[in-house]
């Protein structure tokens, strides 16, 4: 026996085929656990099982297209890609923060109008598939209802954090199934829906020309969406890809950010932040090459100044980046002085040319205020300034009664809707992503890494600000409208100061293959990614709300 286990060769065929079983295994066991654990009845047991056994098939086919792919940076760029494509599906229409507003504004760029009318009406299914589906259908618009438990006695159910929506103090209960239905009920009248409050062009042009795509297809409203949602996700790869081609160090947590499942919601919508989130993290990995030169200077001004059109003002902090870069890694013609001017001039006549172009090209719209009621720029500022003290207190009791935001990596929508595994898990996965990078022996000098800390946390600082001044009622005690996802670049630098850090306080035991932590980074924050998708989809389509009576 001994001689035979000794001549038996494990072959990559045996892998693939124990990968599959694996996969199989979980399909069954998931829809197993939905018909017991939700009692989920909408599909028949063998349709769940086999459309579950599947989808973690074709999981476990792209890891293994993956693996054939040589080009590491490539093959990560596909990964998240087919990670987000996840999402794309996993989530509801316009459950992503401000999501009505960029398609609605996509869909008439699409049609080719480039000024803004709000008397211009869409079509019909359009307006259809918006009230059908209005947002935040969680927590946010929590409802109350009354049922019985086991023994027959009265027992008040809530929806909070549950897919669930109540249409008035008085209206039936639904689930987002039921939008799915009233979109499709082609006898519904929808109401005549005019073009939104909002007046960028330059971010929307992508998913715009997805649309446009769609309806040659013969595609509805859903179908713009999800072809828009797609073209988003596609231009945040390609931002990412750039990114990971440019980091010679810190690789991991690069990619444990790219694919973390915040990232890949926001990627995966309709929502600008795809592109902005793209262009922080290609900013960010010029800090990780070892030379900068004329090609990547061009880069970072490019990504400069779409980060200013999309977030005005804010991002122009991220003009310290070239400035506390190592003067060993300066190998451009440009000085550093040169490319600081550069940026400016850049991104404010860009800046300044689209904000005159929303207001020059704006037609029949109505005055507009602050969506939050008692929010006023100029006393809020003066507020601030003549009481900085109290207002560090408001920053950091905010910063305190959220966790620092780090244990909200797994919040979904418009701070809605609570994954708790993933705000656990996320952190965790982004400390160890942290950890894999300390056999790259770090170059940080004090004064580049005080910059980098310095940056991190005046961005931090300025989102907050921002917030406060423009959407928080004159002299509240904390900053609303705060998210995790406004913090992400700032953690991502943080992150590369804790690697840097750890890099020379632990001793790495990964010998041999040098790429041996990047690859257990992308096998590690993919799986996560796979599983906050399962997870997103499950509460919204499959979880409590079958068991909260309507």
């Amino acid at each position: 026996m001994t001689e035979k286990l000794a001549k038996f060769k494990f072959t990559p065929a045996m892998g693939w085929g124990l990968g599959l079983a694996a996969a199989l295994c979980c399909g069954v066991g998931l829809g197993y656990y939905w018909r017991v654990f939700y009692y989920f009845d909408r599909l028949s047991p063998v349709t769940l099982t086999l459309a579950l056994c599947a989808l973690f098939a074709g999981v476990w086919a792209g890891a293994l297209a993956l693996a054939r792919v040589r080009d590491f940076d490539l093959k990560c760029a596909l990964a998240i890609l087919l990670c987000g494509a996840l999402f794309c599906f996993a989530n509801p229409p316009m459950q992503t923060p401000d999501e009505v507003n960029h398609y609605l504004r996509s869909y008439s760029i699409s049609q080719g109008h480039f000024d803004f009318d709000v008397d211009r009406q869409y079509p019909e299914d359009v307006a259809r598939l918006v009230q059908s589906f209005p947002g935040a259908w969680v927590s946010a618009h929590t409802s109350q209802t009354m049922g019985t438990d086991d023994d027959g006695n009265p027992k008040v159910y809530s929806s909070a954090g549950h897919g669930l929506k109540q249409w008035g103090e008085t209206g039936e209960v639904q689930s987002v199934a039921d939008g799915f239905a009233a979109y499709f009920d082609d006898t519904a009248e929808a109401e005549p829906l005019g073009e939104p409050i909002f007046f960028m062009i330059l971010p929307m042009l992508p998913q715009a020309a997805a649309m446009v795509l769609a309806r040659l297809f013969g595609g509805g409203a859903l179908a713009c969406l999800y072809a828009a949602r797609l073209a988003n996700l596609a231009g945040y790869t390609f931002w990412c890809w750039l990114a990971l081609k440019n980091c010679r160090r810190y690789k991991p947590v690069f990619l444990a950010f790219m694919l973390l499942p915040l990232s890949l919601f926001m990627a995966a919508s309709c929502s600008y932040d795809a592109m902005l989130l793209g262009c922080y993290y290609l900013v960010a990995s010029f800090y990780c090459k070892d030379e900068i030169t004329d090609r990547d200077v061009g880069l970072f001004l490019a990504a400069f100044t779409l980060m200013n059109v999309a977030k005005p003002y804010i991002n122009l902090l991220w003009l310290a980046l070239p400035l506390i870069l190592p003067r060993s890694a300066w190998k451009t013609r440009w000085k550093k002085w040169q490319v600081a001017l550069a940026a400016i001039a850049a991104a404010v006549l860009v800046t300044r040319f689209f904000e005159w172009y929303g207001v020059a090209f704006r037609y029949n719209y109505p005055d507009f205020g602050r969506v939050s009621e008692g929010a006023d720029q100029i006393p809020q500022l003066l507020f601030v300034l003549s009481n900085p003290l109290r207002y560090i207190a408001v920053m950091l009791g905010t910063l305190y009664e959220n966790s620092f935001f780090i244990g909200q990596l797994g919040v979904f929508g418009a701070l809605d809707m609570p994954i708790e595994f993933l705000n656990l898990v996320c952190p965790a996965v982004l400390v160890f992503a942290a950890a894999l990078s300390v056999h790259e022996r770090s170059s940080l000098r004090a004064l580049p890494a005080f910059g980098l800390g310095a940056l991190s946390v005046v961005y931090i600082a300025g989102a907050m600000t921002a917030l406060y001044i423009t959407w928080t009622p004159v002299g509240m005690v904390r900053i609303i409208g705060l998210q995790a996802r406004y913090f992400l670049p700032s953690f991502l630098m943080l992150l590369v100061l804790l690697a840097a850090l750890l890099s020379h306080v632990l001793e790495p035991r990964l010998k041999g293959d040098e790429k041996k932590p990047v690859k257990l980074a992308l096998a590690v924050c993919a799986a996560v990614a796979v599983i906050g998708a399962v997870l997103l989809a499950q509460h919204y389509f499959v979880g409590p709300v079958y068991l909260l009576p309507a």
